[in-house]
């Protein structure tokens, strides 16, 4: 499948145009959030290319990213992500050093970097503080333009992933999917079915009209990829939480869900980049940079 772009306009002053590119090997969207008024803009979620069966990386898909925000004559003012992605690498440093703009993602980081030192046995590795200029808390608030920013916490798929809030718009990551495909998985490593219920209530607590962006696609019985949905479409066609769910019923659900899962291909590989704000190791004495692999851990 070729690269999907699609755009979601404006819908009033005070909210963002919003371009999302399909990034098909990981079902991922990235995202280009942009004030109409100023044309400042921030990219979200933008993927580092790594083929798991050759170990190479390229930047073709951030690349193509940055080629829409020089088409749409957009100023790119913040690099963001939503949480250190399991199934992708993160373009955060290479955009960061490319545009010479602040990287950010969220605060608890921390405590993921602090986890997976254990799971890779790298006791001094991962220093988040200095990979990204800021580490977002919940009820942080910055501005694209003249759009102000608010952040949440939306812990559940990871103990830190937020979610960003521009106008009527809310890049939620993966706490939900298209509603065609519910919500997403809360078993990785500090990931909670729980937290994750809770966030996706407070979520849906938005005004109806919010336009929710979530962080992938898979693309269900082969249909388009899609990737945006009101407040009130999850509401009423979600197939995890549409009706009268309880909350004990969606763990039940999520949880057995969750059970049947495999780990995602790229998982091992990815989190000790993406701790990284997307660096490769540094190189070894060979002068070839090398990943760590934990085996029967999972």
């Amino acid at each position: 499948m070729d690269t999907v772009v699609r755009h979601s306009p404006s819908t009033q002053p005070g909210t963002p145009d919003v371009w999302g590119i399909y990034e098909p090997d990981t079902g991922s969207i990235q995202y280009l959030v942009a004030d109409p008024k100023t044309s400042e803009a921030a990219l979200i979620d933008v993927v580092q290319d790594f083929d798991p069966r050759s170990g190479r990386t390229q930047f073709t898909s951030a690349d193509k990213v940055l080629e829409l925000a020089r088409e749409e004559k957009l100023k790119i003012v913040w690099v963001l992500d939503t949480h250190p992605h399991a199934d992708h690498f993160m373009a955060s440093h290479y955009l960061k050093e490319k545009l010479g703009v602040p990287n950010a993602i969220g605060a608890k980081v921390t405590d993921i970097a602090e986890l997976w030192r254990g799971y890779y046995h790298l006791p001094e590795s991962f220093a988040p503080h200095e990979d990204f200029e800021r580490l977002f808390a919940e009820g942080d608030s910055f501005r694209i333009g003249e759009l102000d920013v608010k952040v949440w916490l939306s812990p559940g798929h990871t103990l830190g992933s937020i979610t960003y809030l521009v106008g009527d718009a809310a890049f939620v990551h993966d706490t939900f999917m298209y509603p065609d495909s519910g919500t997403a998985r809360a078993d990785f490593p500090g990931g909670s079915a729980s937290e994750l219920w809770d966030s996706l209530q407070r979520i849906l607590s938005l005004p109806d009209a919010t336009r929710l962006f979530n962080g992938h696609d898979y693309c269900k019985d082969g249909r388009e990829p899609m990737w945006e949905a009101t407040v009130a479409e999850h509401k009423a066609k979600n197939i995890h939480l549409s009706g009268d769910i309880s909350k004990e019923q969606y763990l039940e659900l999520r949880e057995e869900r969750d059970a049947t899962l495999a780990l995602p291909d790229r998982m091992l590989h990815a989190l000790q980049v993406n701790l990284r704000a997307g660096q490769l190791p540094e190189p070894e004495a060979d002068g070839h940079r090398y990943l760590k692999i934990p085996l029967n851990r999972f």
